[in-house]
């Protein structure tokens, strides 16, 4: 049988709702127990494993911590990572059947392969641009018809050139000391197969953009992530033996490979290395012959997360960049706590008017 259910760890999925959410006022606080905060304890308890990873994604399992610590991670990994995305544009010349306002609303959008460490902020919207916190990029192109075009072609790469206007067509432009610094990686979109316009002859592009530093609360443009979400971790809890006639349909009304028949005596139990496959869909509970024989639920500290990176940082930096931004937020409550608590001495009582 499997583990039974426990309020302190597991939030219930019944039937018709969703119970244990919240049990207390303060998460992981109860009622006659010892929790004051014990570094030791949280170490051992903490535990942070790859399951999956590929150039632009990363599966992983945050054990150990409370929701509001997994959830700040995520907005942090949406909102506050900073990244590197073209700003400003300036239109010389852009005779294409896109408005400029469209086309420059597309150029904001490519990512690029940008290391945020080397800019600086631009605080103010009309701050100097400088070359320690602006990339300047040009796009330049012009459609024209092949010459020696075969006469039967009908697909546009064989009859002009320039019809499609790519990401890969950005220029850099190095300003100041930015040859220098970034000579080893040069700005570029991180996917040179974007297409930004289409044209035909007579049609051409003059642009000039002006990438900056931002974070995806101000535009989601910057934001680092294409997604980030997190799920809680599936528990199966098996509360009474399975009839051996009723196996292979209890089998059934879940993720394959997560319920075990024995083929030989039926006996029916749960691969808890397959518990993350469950989508929780609930089917067995539709079935009257198998009430009470089951508790779904899902484990309260354990955290499935899935990022799809989208720009310069690759999918395993991503969490750790997220920490750094939290660490900064840390250090800046603490800095204001101890700020208040000094001049705690000297504030006098202030009478409020009734």
């Amino acid at each position: 049988m499997s583990q039974g259910f426990d309020p302190k760890k597991h939030v219930a999925l019944n039937p018709e709702r969703v119970s244990y959410t919240s049990s207390t006022d303060f998460p992981g606080h109860f009622a006659d127990e010892d929790h004051s905060w014990n570094p030791a304890e949280f170490k051992k308890r903490l535990a942070v494993r790859v399951e999956r990873i590929s150039n632009r994604s990363i599966e992983f399992d945050l054990v150990g911590v409370d929701a509001s610590i997994a959830n700040a991670f995520r907005r942090i990994l949406i909102a506050e990572v900073p990244t590197i995305c073209i700003e400003r544009v300036y239109v010389h010349n852009n005779t294409s059947i896109i408005v400029d306002e469209v086309l420059a609303h597309r150029l904001g959008l490519i990512p690029l392969h940008v290391n945020p460490v080397f800019m600086d902020c631009v605080y103010h919207p009309d701050g100097q641009p400088t070359d320690r916190n602006t990339i300047v990029f040009k796009l330049c192109a012009k459609c024209e018809r092949r010459r020696n075009a075969p006469k039967d072609a009908k697909d546009p790469a064989q009859l002009y050139i320039n019809h499609e206007v790519l990401s890969s067509q950005l220029e850099w432009v190095p300003q100041g000391e930015q040859s220098i610094v970034m000579a080893a990686n040069p700005p570029a979109p991180t996917n040179p197969n974007i297409v930004l316009v289409k044209l035909r002859p007579g049609q051409e592009i003059e642009i000039e953009l002006h990438a900056v530093k931002g974070v995806g609360k101000d535009h989601a443009k910057f934001s680092p992530v294409a997604t980030a979400s997190y799920r809680l971790l599936p528990k199966v809890i098996l509360k009474k033996e399975i009839p051996p006639h009723l196996a292979d349909k209890f089998q059934n009304c879940f993720t394959k490979g997560v319920i075990r028949v024995d083929p030989r005596t039926k006996r029916v139990s749960v691969d808890e290395s397959q518990a993350r496959r469950e989508t929780m869909s609930r089917e067995v509970y539709r079935h009257p012959e198998f009430e009470g024989c089951v508790q779904l639920a899902r484990v309260r500290d354990h955290f499935l997360f899935n990022i799809e990176s989208e720009g310069f940082y690759p999918p395993e930096r991503l969490l750790p960049e997220a920490i750094k931004v939290m660490r900064s937020k840390i250090r800046t409550l603490r800095e204001a706590a101890q700020g208040l608590l000094q001049d705690i001495g000297v504030v006098e009582d202030v009478e409020m008017a009734s």
